[in-house]
């Protein structure tokens, strides 16, 4: 769906719950609220988070520790700016990829590189590990704005995104320097493929162990086992 950017309104680090609640304005016009109930889901930045309570021109959200912990959210003070997606409809055309709204990690922008009109962004994943679910020209939702990887370079530890003109006037991205953080959520088919895989392949049920290791460590065990 498309995208649209907010504002921080205010910010609570200590609310009357001990937690932490944000408060974004939406631009004047924007329907992103006409159908809204409490207890919908909004993207912020790419996380998915509940709507506390909303008004037409704003909306309030409460952010639980794990989410700090996760993504980069803990960093928006206000008059940040933010990108914002209701979550998809079942009536909708839908494109792209499915993006949960579940942060993976967090990665810092290592360069920013125009390129025509266009601009190629580098990313380094906090998480290095992440990187195995990344290929070249697969899908990542970059601050919940779903992208095209165009290099990926697993020794080094980066990859790289190119945002298109149309993109750099409506998604947050375009205005991040080097330095700045995003948060990243890899595709989702990529878990589910790795997870199979690795019960195929058998061993203790997890999935963090390379699949090339452990197909070497079979192999061999069952060359050991045929001299024997």
């Amino acid at each position: 769906m498309e995208e649209q950017v907010a504002l921080v309104s205010h910010l609570d680090t200590n609310d009357a719950t001990g937690g932490t609640t944000i408060t974004f304005s939406i631009p004047h016009g924007s329907e992103l609220l006409k159908d809204c109930h409490e207890g919908d889901s909004i993207a912020i930045n790419g996380c998915c988070l509940t709507v506390t309570s909303f008004t037409p021109s704003s909306f309030k959200v409460g952010v639980a520790p794990e989410t700090l912990r996760v993504t980069n959210l803990g960093d928006l003070k206000e008059a940040s700016r933010v990108n914002l997606e209701r979550a998809v409809r079942a009536d909708t055309r839908m494109g792209g990829h499915f993006v949960q709204g579940h942060v993976d990690s967090v990665a810092e922008i290592l360069s920013v590189t125009p390129d025509g009109n266009a601009l190629t962004f580098r990313f380094r994943p906090r998480d290095r590990a992440t990187l195995r679910y990344i290929i070249y020209k697969g899908f990542i939702a970059i601050d919940g704005t779903s992208l095209t990887i165009t290099k990926v370079d697993d020794t080094e530890g980066f990859f790289e995104i190119m945002l298109i003109a149309y993109s750099q006037e409506r998604v947050v991205l375009a205005q991040k320097k080097r330095g700045d953080t995003v948060n990243i959520e890899v595709d989702m088919m990529a878990k589910y493929a790795e997870k199979s895989l690795a019960g195929i392949l058998g061993g203790e049920g997890s999935a963090a162990m390379p699949l090339l290791e452990k197909m070497v460590e079979r192999i061999v065990a069952q060359g050991m086992g045929a001299r024997a």
